[in-house]
């Protein structure tokens, strides 16, 4: 029971300073998308194979990865440029950039608006303010420049209610971005753990998951925001995903390196399987079960199956 390991997918040689950021899958076709910060790439995995394809290059400073699975669209941002860039699976198709602000990171998309967040960390040194940009992903136009109250992290988009959360890391929050309201902020969430980073929702239990950089892991409610629950982690998080069908959180921890697998239904932390000293990102099919870890430190993805 737990996760089993399956193996290992060799990525390209780091090239320049980091490691991987980021991640997506295109479960239909049986694609995965994975920021490569050291090489200003996206890396793509057969994951049917389990072999690398090739890298989608000229992505300066890339962060993040989020696909559209049925307009076959893949969005990333590229925090060394300022901008976010679309293209599609058919590498003969060129990236399109679109200017947003100031070192882009965590991206959601609404598709029936067409209507893509990216939440951008800012530059105190260059005196600029933390904000997200929204994208009309159609025309490949910015259409609107929302401040944020702090550092935004990663977020995520509610398909029911049309809205999006953005993780705040100081003060600890998640704002409700409205693209229907005038000023577009529909709320703030107080969160009571330091530094939420990443997000998941949980649509049929009205639920979002905050994992925060202090080591815990908070379920909220997601309308409300009142705190359902806190877990302890083994260590600092970063990327989260829920699996629906199992109720099982993933949540990436870098230092030590591990995958902490969390119940959601009986809240309890399950298992922490190890991966490698800042193996802080990972990606998730849901299809087959898999979580994907990407290890810096020997450019590869580990490769398990949730067996529950």
């Amino acid at each position: 029971m737990g996760l089993k390991h399956l193996g290992f997918i060799d990525l390209p040689d780091h090239s320049g300073q980091g490691g991987f950021d980021h991640a997506a899958t295109d479960r239909g076709r049986a694609l995965l998308y994975v920021a490569h910060a050291a090489n200003d790439a996206v890396d793509v995995i057969d994951t049917r194979s389990g072999t690398y394809l090739r890298s989608v290059t000229g992505l300066k400073g890339v962060a993040g990865v989020l696909v559209d699975e049925p307009a076959n669209q893949v969005f990333t941002s590229n925090r060394g440029e300022n901008t976010v860039g679309i293209f599609s699976s058919d590498p003969a198709d060129p990236v399109v950039k679109v200017p947003v602000g100031v070192r882009p990171n965590g991206l959601a998309y609404d598709p029936d608006r067409g209507i893509l967040i990216c939440a951008n960390v800012g530059d105190p040194n260059a005196a600029a303010a933390p904000g997200v940009t929204l994208v009309d992903v159609a025309r490949r136009a910015p259409l609107a420049a929302v401040p944020m109250p702090g550092r935004t992290r990663w977020c995520v988009h509610d398909p029911e209610r049309h809205v999006f959360f953005v993780n705040i890391a100081e003060p600890p929050a998640i704002v409700v971005v409205d693209p229907e309201l005038p000023e577009f902020i529909g709320g703030h969430l107080p969160i009571a753990a330091r530094g939420p980073h990443g997000l998941d929702l949980d649509g049929p239990r009205s639920r979002l998951y905050c994992a925060c950089d202090e080591g815990r892991v908070l379920a909220l409610d997601a309308r409300s925001g009142r705190m359902l629950g806190s877990l302890e982690l083994s260590g600092p998080p970063d990327v989260v995903f829920l699996d629906h069908a199992l109720s099982h959180l993933y949540i990436a921890v870098g230092d030590p390196g591990t995958i902490d697998v969390i119940d959601v239904a009986a809240w309890s932390r399950l298992e922490s399987v190890p991966t490698e000293p800042g193996a802080h990102t990972i990606a998730f099919d849901g299809d087959a079960h898999r979580v994907y870890a990407f290890l810096p430190r020997t450019h590869r993805a580990s490769v398990f199956l949730d067996s529950a």
